[in-house]
C-alpha cells in the first residue's frame, strides 16, 4: 500500500475513534463535511500539526452598525451604513425566531458541544453518498466562527480562505468554536449569530430583517415570517423573496416543516403557515443609505463633511468613513425642520428648478452659531435641472460650489469698521453720483493699494449724506470714500473676525479700493453668520451643524464645540443695527421687506453686471442671507436670458429679486418666536452731526 493510501486508512481510523469515544482527537472528524477523498493522502501527523497549530481564541470584529443623523428634534434626517444592520439582545427576538433558526441551522445545538457529531455523522454519509459536498456538518458556533473570519477578513484572499472548502478550515473553525463554547453560554451565541447573519437584500441581523421585509420587529416575528428569515441564512441571495418569491416559499416551508418533523410546532401550525402568502412586497421597506436618500441631502452632505473633519472618529478621513458607516453612531445636527420648511417654502415660491438661475438661502441663530435651515431652488440628484452642488457653503469639500460676489452686503462691515474707529453714524461725506478714484491711495494691513482707473457711480441717492442716510439708500460714493478714511485694514479684518473669507480659494478677501462694494466669493451660510454677530450684539460664534454624537452604547463622543467670543464692543454692534435698521425703513432698499412687530435689520447686495444678488438681513432672534445667481460658467447678467420662477429677470436686484426669498423665509421662521428688541445705541454712537474724522484716523490720502 502506499502513503498515501495509509495516510487515508489512518484518517478513517482517527475518524472512527472519534465517533466512538468523543474525545478532542475527533477534531478530525470537522472534516468530514469534506468527501473523503479529499483528504486522502494527507497524513493524521500532518492533521494533527495543523489543529495544535491553531489559536483557541476567536478575535471577533464589532458589529457593523448602521448609524443616523438626526435633526434637532429628534427626527431622523438620514442613515449610513456599510451593513444595514441594528443588533439587539436575544430577549428581543420572538421565542418562534429562535425556534426556527436552531431548527433548520442546528437542531442539537442546546444539547451538544461545539462539535455535533451526529450531524458530522449524517453530513459524512451525505456527501460519500454524492462524492461532492452536499451537506454541512457544521453547528450554529461553528457557522458563527465561519461567519466572524468572513467579516473579519480585509482583503479578498481572506476572505477566500476564510471559505475555502477545506479540511483546515473546517480545523479551524472547530478549534474557534471550542474556545467560544467555553466563553459564551449557547443563548450568547445565539444571540451574536442572529446578529451577525446575513438575511439577504442588503440586511444584516435579524432585527434589520424583520423591519425590511414586515416592518415590523424580531420581537413581535410570527411563525411563517419568522421560517422565512431563518431559511435565508444559508442562502441568502438564492432565498432572498425579492429576487424570487416561489423559491424563497418552498425554502420557508421546508422550515416549517423541519420545526414541524422536530415536534417544535404542531401539524396545524405548519399547515396554516404554509398556506400564508410568503411576503407583501408593498411592506418591504429599503432603508435609504447616505444623503442622496435623505429629507435633507445638501445638508446631510455638508454635516458627513465636517464629521470626516473630527479627529475623535478616527486618525484619517478613512477611518473616520468607516467608523461613521458601522460604528453605530447617533448624530445629532443644528437642523429645525420647522425653520428648513420655512426657507424651502420660500424657495419653492420663488423658484423653479428650470430657472437658468439658481437661489439659496441659510438660517442662523444669533449668539449660538446653530445653523437651523439651509435650502436651494436646485434639487439633489445627477439628471438635469439637478446639481450636487450646495450653493449655500464654501468649496472645502466635493460638493462646496464655494460661494458668489456679495456687492453692497460688505457695506455693512464699513460701517462696523467706522463706527469702531469713532465715527458715529451721523458722519457726513459729500457723495456726488461719481467719484474720481483713480490712483488714489488706499491704507491696507500692508501698505497701500490704488485702481489706477476707477470712477465709481451711484444706481440712487447722491449728495451730503450721512452713514444712516447712505445706508438706506446704499450710495457707492459715500461707502467708498468712508473706505479710505478707514483703511482698508480696518472693514477687511472685521470681515475675517466676522468669519468671511474667499469661499473659493479659502484665503482671505483681498484688500481693494472696490472692497466695500464686494469682494471675493462668499456664501449664505458666511453671510448670515457674519450678520447674527450683529444681531448679538457683537459675539460671533462658529457655524455649529452638529450638536452632540454618541456612539452606539451611548456614549458622547468629542465633537467641536461651540466656540464663541465677542468680537465687536456691544455698543459699535448697537450702531450697525441702528444703521442697518434704517434699510428697512420706509424709502430705504429693504423698504418692502418688513413684516409684523419684529425689529429688522438688513442689507442689499447687488454685483457689477448682475452676476447676483442678496439680501442679507436679521432679527435679535434670527439671521439669513439669501442670493439670486448664475451659477454658470462664464457668469453672465441676470438681466439677460435668465429666469427666476419661470419668468425672465426684468430687473435684478437685492431687494425685488433676492429679498422677497429673505422675507418669506424669515417671516415663517418667526413665527411663534419671542418678540425682542435690538438696543440702542449710546449717544456718542449716534453722534450730532459730526462732519470731522475723529482724531488720530488716517485719512490714507
Amino acid at each position: 500500500m502506499d502513503a498515501a493510501g495509509r495516510g487515508g486508512r489512518n484518517l478513517v481510523q482517527a475518524v472512527n475513534r472519534f465517533i466512538g469515544l468523543s474525545v478532542l482527537s475527533g477534531a478530525l472528524a470537522a472534516g468530514l463535511v469534506i468527501p473523503l477523498t479529499g483528504l486522502v493522502g494527507v497524513g493524521t501527523q500532518k492533521v494533527s500539526d495543523a489543529v495544535e497549530s491553531l489559536p483557541q481564541e476567536l478575535t471577533t470584529e464589532p458589529l457593523q452598525v448602521r448609524s443616523r443623523i438626526f435633526a434637532a428634534d429628534g427626527s431622523l434626517i438620514a442613515t449610513l451604513f456599510a451593513q444595514n444592520r441594528v443588533p439587539v439582545p436575544l430577549n428581543r427576538v420572538s421565542r418562534v425566531m429562535r425556534q426556527a433558526i436552531v431548527a433548520i441551522e442546528d437542531a442539537r445545538f442546546y444539547e451538544h458541544g461545539a462539535l455535533d457529531a451526529k450531524g458530522t455523522v449524517r453530513a459524512l454519509i451525505r456527501n460519500q453518498t454524492e462524492g461532492s459536498v452536499q451537506q454541512g456538518g457544521s453547528s450554529i458556533s461553528q457557522q458563527y466562527v465561519k461567519m466572524s473570519l468572513v467579516e473579519k477578513a480585509a482583503t479578498a484572499e481572506q476572505r477566500a480562505a476564510a471559505t475555502a472548502v477545506t479540511y483546515q478550515r473546517k480545523l479551524t473553525e472547530l478549534r474557534y468554536a471550542i474556545a467560544l463554547e467555553k466563553e459564551l453560554s449557547k443563548d450568547q451565541i445565539l444571540e451574536r449569530y442572529l446578529n451577525l447573519a446575513n438575511f439577504g437584500d442588503g440586511t444584516y441581523g435579524v432585527e434589520a430583517a424583520a423591519q425590511h421585509y414586515f416592518r415590523t420587529t424580531a420581537a413581535k416575528l410570527t411563525l411563517p415570517q419568522a421560517a422565512l428569515l431563518a431559511g435565508l441564512v444559508k442562502n441568502p441571495t438564492g432565498y432572498d423573496p425579492t429576487n424570487d418569491a416561489k423559491r424563497a416559499k418552498d425554502r420557508r416551508d421546508v422550515v416549517l416543516r423541519r420545526m414541524e418533523e422536530l415536534g417544535v410546532i404542531t401539524a396545524e401550525q405548519a399547515d396554516d403557515a404554509i398556506r400564508t402568502p410568503v411576503f407583501d412586497p408593498k411592506k418591504v421597506r429599503k432603508v435609504p443609505n447616505g444623503c442622496a436618500g435623505a429629507r435633507y441631502p445638501f445638508y446631510c452632505a455638508y454635516v458627513v463633511s465636517k464629521l470626516l473633519q473630527n479627529p475623535a472618529l478616527g486618525a484619517t478621513p478613512k477611518e473616520r468613513e468607516h467608523y461613521l458607516k458601522t460604528g453605530g453612531l447617533s448624530v445629532t445636527t443644528s437642523l429645525d425642520p420647522r425653520i428648513q420648511a420655512a426657507a424651502q417654502a420660500s424657495i419653492n415660491e420663488y423658484t423653479s428648478p428650470r430657472d437658468t438661475a439658481v437661489a439659496a438661502i441659510t438660517v442662523i441663530e444669533p449668539g449660538t452659531g446653530v445653523v437651523k435651515g439651509m435650502a436651494q431652488s436646485r434639487p439633489y440628484g445627477n439628471g438635469r435641472y439637478q446639481t450636487a452642488y450646495n450653493y449655500n457653503v464654501e468649496k472645502s469639500y466635493a460638493g462646496g460650489y464655494g460661494g458668489f460676489q456679495n456687492g453692497s452686503t460688505m457695506k455693512a462691515f464699513t460701517i462696523a469698521a467706522a463706527i469702531a474707529k469713532g465715527y458715529p453714524i451721523d458722519y457726513r461725506i459729500n457723495s456726488p453720483a461719481q467719484i474720481d478714484l483713480s490712483g488714489q491711495p488706499f491704507r491696507t494691513c500692508k501698505g497701500y493699494t490704488k485702481d489706477p482707473d476707477y470712477r465709481p457711480r451711484n444706481s440712487t441717492t447722491s449728495g451730503d449724506l450721512t452713514m444712516v442716510e447712505a445706508a438706506r439708500a446704499s450710495t457707492n460714493t459715500y461707502f467708498l470714500q468712508l473706505s479710505q478714511r478707514t483703511g482698508l485694514c480696518a472693514p477687511a479684518t472685521m470681515a475675517a473676525k466676522l468669519g468671511l473669507y474667499n469661499a473659493q480659494s479659502l484665503g482671505a478677501l483681498d484688500q481693494v479700493v472696490s472692497f466695500t462694494l464686494g469682494v471675493g466669493y462668499v456664501t449664505p451660510l458666511m453671510l448670515s453668520n457674519a450678520y447674527a454677530t450683529f444681531a448679538a450684539r457683537g459675539k460671533y460664534c462658529m457655524p455649529v451643524l452638529v450638536t452632540s454624537v454618541r456612539d452606539k452604547s451611548g456614549r458622547p463622543i468629542s465633537t467641536t464645540s461651540p466656540r464663541c467670543r465677542q468680537v465687536i464692543a456691544p455698543q459699535v454692534a448697537d450702531g450697525v443695527n441702528r444703521v442697518l435698521s434704517a434699510v428697512m425703513e420706509p424709502g430705504g432698499t429693504g423698504g418692502r421687506l418688513t413684516f409684523g412687530r419684529w425689529d429688522l435689520a438688513g442689507k442689499t447686495g447687488t454685483i457689477q453686471d448682475n452676476r447676483a444678488v442678496w439680501y442679507a438681513g436679521y432679527a435679535p432672534n434670527l439671521a439669513a442671507a439669501s442670493v439670486v445667481a448664475d451659477a454658470n460658467l462664464p457668469y453672465t447678467d441676470l438681466m439677460y436670458g435668465h429666469t427666476l420662477g419661470g419668468r425672465d429677470i426684468a430687473d435684478p436686484t437685492g431687494s425685488g429679486t433676492a429679498g422677497p426669498l429673505w422675507k418669506t423665509a424669515m417671516e415663517r421662521a418667526m413665527r411663534g418666536l419671542p418678540l425682542r428688541r435690538f438696543t440702542p445705541p449710546p449717544a456718542k454712537i449716534l453722534g450730532g452731526e459730526n462732519t470731522e474724522p475723529p482724531a488720530g484716523n488716517d485719512a490714507s490720502r
